[in-house]
């Protein structure tokens, strides 16, 4: 996320509290990185923040929050899930998704699990207090990329597995192999949590309801050699 402002943030005034926001994400650097971006405008206040997705909902019951950033990639519990659920047991909560990815089927599953904006994070401060102050008044805010990606697989024809990114088809590769999540992650460098995000994108984009059925239809369709 950039931070960068050059002038006054403050916009509150004396008859409206500051808006209430829970920060919810796995990396304490990013999670102390979006405390001091809330800290620069008046109207906004951070009242917690969660390293997990489980985590998320037990200290939204707890500080009550108006808004809720929220990563997608968490462990235990991942964003879009934790989402579903936050929205369940507490639907005057607004999530805002912020995330560094844009794949088709993570801005679907953000955006149906209730989700009512979806930033990447290098979203500027202007840009993320916005959209913190359109969730507050139940408007949705959509980045151009994600809103590019939704219109490209709505207007495009596409053969089966074609919508495959390429570090989708080198996960699909390994799993034809035989590999874990863990020696995945080893062999791409990633995280164990980035491996799980992309073998869900796989299925949903296959159609397919287990890694076995979705190496299957890779060998039949020629996806994999």
């Amino acid at each position: 996320m950039s931070t960068s402002t050059s002038t006054s943030t403050s916009t509150s005034t004396s008859e409206q509290p500051p808006i209430r926001v829970l920060v919810v994400d796995d990396h304490a650097v990013v999670r102390g990185g979006l405390g001091a971006f809330l800290l620069a405008f008046d109207d906004l206040e951070q009242v917690g923040e969660a390293a997990s997705g489980r985590e998320a909902l037990r200290v939204c019951a707890e500080a009550r929050p108006d808004v809720v950033l929220m990563d997608l990639l968490l462990p235990e519990l991942d964003g879009a899930e934790a989402t579903r659920l936050l929205r369940e047991r507490f639907p005057q909560v607004q999530v805002v998704a912020l995330t560094s990815f844009t794949e088709e089927a993570l801005v679907r599953r953000a955006l149906q699990a209730g989700a009512i904006g979806y930033l990447l994070k290098d979203a500027s401060a202007a840009e993320l207090a916005a959209a913190i102050r359109a969730a507050k008044a139940g408007r949705p805010t959509l980045a151009p990329e994600a809103a590019q990606v939704l219109i490209r697989a709505a207007t495009q024809p596409r053969g089966p597995g074609d919508d495959l990114t390429p570090r989708e088809r080198e996960v699909l590769a390994l799993l034809a192999e035989g590999r874990t999540n863990p020696q995945i992650a080893a062999r791409l460098v990633v995280s164990r949590a980035t491996v799980k995000f992309h073998i869900s994108s796989i299925l949903a984009k296959l159609g397919a309801a287990s890694r076995t059925e979705a190496v299957a239809f890779a060998f039949q369709h020629r996806l994999v050699g």
